[in-house]
């Protein structure tokens, strides 16, 4: 059985590539703003709406090849008041996303569903809570000397395995679902469908 990744993201493909996973690539070209409108309209939770997106991927690719698994996945950031959080348009997007973290907890939700035959058989959606700690004008405008621009595909403005590390103060929750992906269910699931030895 074929594994493909329905996904553009750098960290995923590295989660997968680091386990030992056999995968190919395929990005599935979703109007994602539009689908994200629409849950928010509907007052879609943020786990909900990240579980939609990571289906939504998985099956617009499946549909093109029915006989893969095809795993898409989706990140959200959902901060304390209910606002979600994007990936920053711009630098002084990102600048004002950072201070609307500043000292504060906010949840990421990490979702990831696999399609078949153009269908979803299986999904996913853990959720990790992190605790940015007070970030100085000063910090944040180093930080993003560094970082910008690439944190641009990134929500939440950080990569936790660079420079990002340094928002925190604590984190709860499992790193690969920090980086994008609730890896170890996605690892049992394909060890079931025979994708990896048991």
């Amino acid at each position: 059985m074929r594994l493909i990744l329905a996904s553009g993201s750098a960290s995923r493909r590295a989660m997968l590539e680091a386990a030992g996973v056999p995968f190919a690539v395929e990005r599935p070209h979703v109007d994602e703003d539009a689908a994200k409108a629409s849950l928010s309209a509907a007052q879609t939770l943020a786990r909900d709406v990240a579980d939609a997106l990571a289906e939504l991927k998985a099956v617009k690719v499946s549909a093109r090849d029915p006989q893969a698994l095809v795993l898409g996945s989706d990140s959200i950031v959902a901060l304390d008041d209910g606002t979600l959080l994007d990936k920053p348009a711009s630098r002084e997007e990102a600048e004002e996303h950072l201070r609307r973290m500043s000292g504060k907890r906010h949840r990421l939700h990490s979702a990831a569903v696999i399609a078949e035959g153009g269908r979803a058989v299986w999904r996913e959606v853990d959720t990790a809570t992190l605790f940015v700690r007070p970030l100085s004008d000063g910090f944040i405008r180093s930080y993003l000397d560094v970082e910008w621009p690439a944190i641009s595909g990134c929500v939440g403005c950080f990569r936790i395995e660079g420079p990002g590390a340094q928002l925190f103060g604590r984190i709860d929750g499992s790193q690969f679902t920090v980086l994008g992906l609730p890896l170890l269910p996605v690892l049992d699931y394909l060890r079931v469908r025979g994708v990896l030895e048991s």
